[in-house]
């Protein structure tokens, strides 16, 4: 039981800090209704199970299955905008939006920052390049030419030849 109670506190806690940067851009409605499917049985079970059970719980958790559906219901995941086929389609920039913020929730709790969580997985990210200039724009990567001509982080660092970790470093200290 108690393994129900610990994730309950943990999404309790993810929401408000999503709802603090919901709030912060404008998105009051993504604000109230963010990750609500966490509550659904195949995801709150099985991702209670999975992070605050026992080890033989954690084998037998059908993390996968909750992970899937929890992908299928939000909009806010760039998985959601990937089709059969493994093609990502233009996400709206709403979505975008929420996406960041929900990184921004996640920063507060583990204290990084949504650019460094970007870096460390964007290359993970099946994103369209449309969506992923507007995501690397919005997080300072890229400026507006580049995410109107559709240039990404990475080849604004191959065109200039740039170092990775330099320039996002010096990014980070302006």
């Amino acid at each position: 039981m108690k393994k129900y109670y610990d994730y309950l506190k943990y999404v309790l806690e993810h929401k408000r800090n999503v709802f603090i940067e919901c709030w912060k851009d404008r998105l009051y409605l993504h604000a109230l209704t963010h990750d609500l499917s966490k509550f659904s049985p195949i995801e709150f079970i099985t991702y209670a199970k999975n992070f605050y059970g026992y080890e033989e719980e954690k084998k037998y958790s059908n993390f996968d299955y909750g992970w899937l559906h929890h992908q299928r219901n939000n909009k806010h995941h760039w998985d959601y905008w990937v089709n059969s086929k493994g093609i990502a389609l233009d996400m709206p920039i709403k979505y975008i939006k929420q996406m960041i913020c929900d990184w921004k929730g996640m920063s507060r709790k583990f204290g990084d920052t949504p650019q460094l969580y970007y870096k460390n997985n964007r290359h993970k990210m099946n994103l369209s390049i449309s969506t992923r200039c507007h995501v690397e724009y919005i997080l300072g990567f890229i400026d507006g030419m580049c995410a109107v001509s559709n240039i990404t982080w990475d080849n604004y660092l191959r065109m200039n030849n740039f170092d990775e970790d330099k320039d996002f470093a010096l990014m980070n200290k302006s």
